[in-house]
């Protein structure tokens, strides 16, 4: 496959080529493998997810529209392949335990996954044609992502909502079988869908659960309107009232960045899977916090004060505003609160699901330790690139202890291994099924990348 001597100068253009063209001998065998793997830990969650309120009342609200022949992760509904696709992003992101393309600060599988499994489907595609669509998807929405330069959380958008949909429109219109022009077109479409706001951080609410299976939801649909011959804005990325010039006005973007060493250099590798059930955000604090209580015999009763360090753009998330975070009203609601992850980290010696549980939430002991923690600004960090972090701790014999981890845990520089995803895999699936059901499932998303039908590989991982 050669990208050079491009036909289309706009951006788009460059992913329509490189996406029409690409064929699975052209994805070198690490970056497959690690796909799988990438699959996996995303089905894991979505049959996870069933054990929350959230996943019926998003399955109800789909109910409304009628049911289909399409199956949904984990669950035993039946919908149409884009009320699935919903579905499905809820079912993979709403514990917001899913992984995460670091640079980019957008979760990647949670749209490219739903809109390549209801695209393949409905197409009759094979597995092996699916498994690559689904990598187009990654690629795309972490290069959409990383053209943000990390502004978009510090305007107030979701990248995962904005960056998911271009990619999920470019997953879905392979699978359709557009060639590149109606790929420009199907990007120039999405991008008059793209949006998702961050305003649930100010109440707890619910919406940033439904982004990702919004933006496939939108990939398909753009989709199938460029296949049906509708036009799109070439210029979707780059352009006067493009993407970026709308979005982040006035702010540092990057727009070349969605063309950039497309077939070259694989994003999809620098993807990273949470070792915690908590914002991305949280990570380098909880491991700092455990760490300092590791190595120095912290007593949660011998802490006078904690100091945390992190860059202003994702603390505007995870600390703001503190009386917020000090008392999180929920356990989607703890997830972004630092002070309540590292509190709890300190108190319970780790950070596992049970600690967002109702009876967490309410630890009188973990509350007023939460108090005690105070936000600066971290000006050594490494943000966009990593999710650096910094815990001091003074005690009340006088010791000041501190810890930095300046690159998080899951990044690429630091990647959780296969085999910790199958094991990761392992424990979230086995929290709602049996021995049986979770090796099925394990050995159909392992096998992802031959000619089945992508139709076999949905039933197999249907609840």
């Amino acid at each position: 496959m050669s990208l050079e001597s491009p036909t289309r100068t706009a951006l788009a253009g460059r992913v329509a080529e490189f996406a029409a063209a690409l064929d699975p001998a052209d994805v070198p065998d690490e970056v497959l493998e690690r796909a799988r793997h990438l699959v996996l830990d995303a089905v894991g969650l979505a049959y996870a997810s069933t054990a929350y309120r959230f996943s019926g009342v998003a399955r109800d609200a789909l109910a409304t529209f009628g049911g289909g022949d399409h199956p949904v992760l984990g669950m035993p509904d039946r919908l149409s392949p884009r009320d699935a696709a919903v579905l499905n992003g809820v079912l993979v992101h709403g514990m917001d335990f899913d992984d995460t393309h670091i640079p980019a600060v957008t979760h990647v599988s949670a749209a490219a996954l739903p809109a390549a499994l209801s695209a393949a489907t409905v197409a009759g595609a094979s597995t092996r044609e699916m498994l690559l669509a689904y990598v187009l998807g990654v690629e795309v929405s972490a290069r959409v992502g990383l053209g943000g330069a990390g502004g978009f959380h510090d305007v107030g958008f979701h990248p995962t909502a904005v960056a998911g949909a271009f990619g999920a429109a470019v997953a879905a219109g392979r699978l359709t079988g557009l060639d590149a022009d109606g790929l420009v077109a199907a990007q120039g479409v999405v991008g008059s869908m793209s949006a998702g706001l961050l305003e649930f951080l100010e109440d707890g609410s619910w919406t940033k659960r439904l982004h990702p299976g919004w933006a496939a939801m939108c990939g398909l649909t753009a989709a199938a309107f460029a296949r049906a011959g509708w036009t799109g804005p070439a210029a979707v990325y780059e352009g006067r009232f493009g993407l970026y010039a709308t979005h982040l006005a006035g702010r540092s973007h990057r727009p070349e960045a969605v063309g950039e060493d497309l077939g070259t250099r694989w994003e999809l590798m620098r993807t990273a899977v949470k070792p915690y059930p908590i914002c991305h955000f949280n990570h380098a604090f909880a491991d700092a916090a455990l760490v300092l209580r590791s190595e120095h015999g912290i007593d949660a009763a011998d802490v006078r004060a904690i100091r945390c360090a992190i860059h202003p753009v994702p603390g505007k998330v995870v600390c703001q505003p503190p009386e917020n975070k000090w008392v999180p009203r929920d356990e989607y609601d703890a997830k972004f609160s630092l002070p309540f992850v590292v509190s709890a980290a300190l108190a319970r010696g780790r950070f596992t699901l049970a600690e967002l549980e109702d009876e967490a939430l309410a630890d009188p002991g973990i509350l007023a330790l939460a108090r005690k923690v105070e936000v600066v600004d971290d000006h050594e960090g490494l943000f966009p690139d990593a999710y650096s972090g910094r815990v001091e701790i003074e005690l009340a014999d006088g010791r000041v202890v501190a810890h930095r981890e300046q690159v998080n845990r899951g990044h690429d520089q630091r990647p959780l291994t296969n085999a910790e995803i199958v094991e990761k895999f392992e424990g979230t699936i086995g929290r709602v099924a049996d021995a049986a059901t979770a090796e099925r499932v394990r050995a159909a998303v392992l096998a992802l990348g031959d000619d089945r039908p992508a139709a076999e590989f949905a039933e197999a991982c249907r609840g």
